[in-house]
């Protein structure tokens, strides 16, 4: 009998955990898909500000139903150079608060004794959900019906995970081996442990609450299993972490260390109330008397206060934890400042689809400004034949093909995900011919490089009259390039007319480019081979107008 009960309550709580997990994988993804507009507006707002740190890293979480996901995230935003570690140690603290949110909705979910709980009435939302679905053509409606479906199913892995424990409450053996463990710091060790494994401190703090309310464990215990999940959260950004550069691995240090400091914070104020007092004051005692009758919003409530309690101490020593990690994890890639990497993208951004995307936009047009600078130097380097920035120009080249190739694998990555509303999957299906358009200008400022060389070789040099036209045409590319990007990044349909405008202009000017460069040649100011020298780039130059009007075409694809 005992044995199969206890198989019974294993298979039942392993089935809850599972349904648990998709419900929060469900709810998270949704949501950041419903909120991506919002998402990418708040992380973009990052700054100096400890306290607005400590905001983004709340409303982000509470937002996405997830502290690691947000944690995933701020470590790329780290690693692509993005913020700094003090601004990724307080996005960090916020989210410790935001992910309190959902042991809230489960301690809500958890009253009612009649034949209708709320736990009943909460599940009910996964058919409605599932209909929505299931049955709607609209996109937003699918998307709600999603977070409904997570929602509901929710706490319908919550009533499994329930049941479970409360087969195993049944059993008396079960019962007096659990209440054998009074060791707070193995409590810790046991909460860290299986959050680690399970990867999910929602779960674990949700599996306590269902413990706590059947009677299977007290309140002190569920109190130190949920202090050992805040520590087991920490595996994912460790992994995150690992893999990635020395501010990234330095982010997942200070994710750690704050969650240890928190801890240990609570387990030597907890020691102190118990041998200070007579009746062995404990957190247990004080939140019980606080919300009597109710375990589940007793846990629920600590696990908020301990989480805003430790914000509160942590926050004001963030330098100091700031200098103690990088003294832990010194740098040791003193090269890599200088080396040739994506700047605003990172694969840890990936876990935050609609963030990746608003990251991408950036590195696009970080490549376009590259591109720009390139053919300025182009046109200085043929126009004097000073060749002092052909080193830089090379390395710039060099860059432009890196991002190129590393942009579109992220591209490619970030097009997978199922996370993003239908504005960024249509963006995404632009960007692969955007990034091939802007890494063409650079190879035609090579190629005017190359022109140079050629002249510089034969002794040669451009006249007087053709410098002036080339001067002019740099500085239509410019007007163009202004306002292709100001389409591009505004998706303004206004602004693509007025770069149509420059386009067709240049177009113009480029025709008249060559037909009074003939007209030299034919009166002997210009050598033939100079001559077509000056053609080439006038037509190199022209091709870059057409990839330039390209990039803003792009946002056709969206209107």
């Amino acid at each position: 009998m005992d044995s199969t009960t206890i198989a019974t309550a294993i298979l039942t709580l392993l089935a809850g955990i599972g349904i648990f997990l998709i419900a929060c994988q469900m709810m998270s993804s949704n949501l950041e898909s419903a909120s991506s507009a919002k998402l990418k507006s708040l992380f973009a707002k990052a700054s100096k500000s400890k306290l607005l740190g400590v905001g983004i890293g709340t409303v982000g979480t509470a937002a996405i139903q997830s502290s690691g996901a947000t944690t995933v995230m701020t470590i790329g935003f780290v690693n692509a150079g993005i913020i700094s570690l003090t601004q990724a140690a307080t996005i960090i603290y916020g989210a410790n608060i935001g992910t309190t949110v959902t042991a809230q909705i489960v301690a809500l979910g958890m009253f009612g004794s009649g034949s209708v709980s709320t736990t009943v009435i909460f599940s009910a939302f996964a058919g409605l959900g599932a209909f929505l679905s299931l049955f709607s053509k609209k996109k937003a409606t699918k998307t709600i019906g999603g977070i409904l479906t997570g929602f509901g199913m929710l706490f319908v892995g919550l009533s499994l995970m329930s049941g479970s424990m409360e087969n195993f409450a049944a059993l008396e053996s079960v019962k007096t081996f659990l209440a054998s463990i009074g060791n707070p710091i193995v409590l810790v060790l046991t909460g860290a442990v299986l959050t680690a494994i399970i990867q999910s401190s929602s779960v674990m703090t949700s599996i306590a609450l269902a413990m706590c309310v059947t009677g299977l464990i007290s309140l002190d215990q569920g109190i130190f299993l949920t202090m050992g999940s805040n520590i087991g959260s920490c595996v994912v950004a460790i992994i995150a972490g690992v893999t990635s550069g020395t501010n990234a691995k330095r982010t997942a240090m200070i994710h750690l260390l704050f969650n240890c400091s928190g801890v240990v914070i609570f387990l030597l104020i907890g020691w102190i109330m118990s041998v200070s007092s007579a009746d062995a004051l404990t957190f247990g005692n004080l939140f019980n008397s606080m919300f009597p009758n109710a375990p589940q919003t007793q846990l629920a409530m600590f696990h908020t206060f301990f989480n805003v309690i430790t914000v509160i101490i942590m926050l004001p020593l963030t330098g100091a934890l700031v200098n103690l990690v990088s003294r832990m994890v010194p740098d040791r890639e003193v090269a890599q400042a200088n080396a040739i990497r994506l700047h605003h993208v990172d694969d840890n951004m990936l876990k935050t689809p609609p963030i990746a995307v608003a990251q991408t936009k950036k590195e696009i047009l970080r490549m376009a400004d590259l591109a720009l600078d390139n053919f300025d130097r182009s046109i200085g380097i043929i126009s004097t034949m000073d060749f002092a920035e052909r080193e830089q120009f090379d390395t710039i080249e060099k860059e432009l093909n890196f991002i190129n190739r590393k942009l579109v694998e992220f591209v490619v990555k970030l097009t997978d995900r199922k996370m993003l509303n239908e504005h960024d999957h249509l963006y995404l299906t632009t960007t692969f011919r955007t990034i091939r358009d802007i890494e063409r200008i650079g190879d035609y400022a090579e190629n005017i490089v190359e022109y140079a060389d050629a002249l510089k070789g034969a002794g040669d040099c451009f006249s007087a009259d053709a410098l002036n036209e080339i001067e002019r045409l740099k500085v239509l590319v410019h007007e163009l390039f202004d306002k292709a990007m100001t389409a591009y990044i505004e998706e303004s349909v206004p602004a693509l007319e007025e770069a149509n405008i420059i386009e067709e202009g240049i177009d113009r000017f480029t025709k008249s480019m060559e037909d009074n460069h003939i007209e030299r040649m034919s009166q002997g100011i210009c050598k033939s081979n100079v001559g077509a020298m000056y053609l080439e780039l006038s037509s190199n130059t022209e091709r870059i107008a057409d990839h330039l009007i390209n990039v803003a075409k792009s946002i056709r694809t969206l209107q």
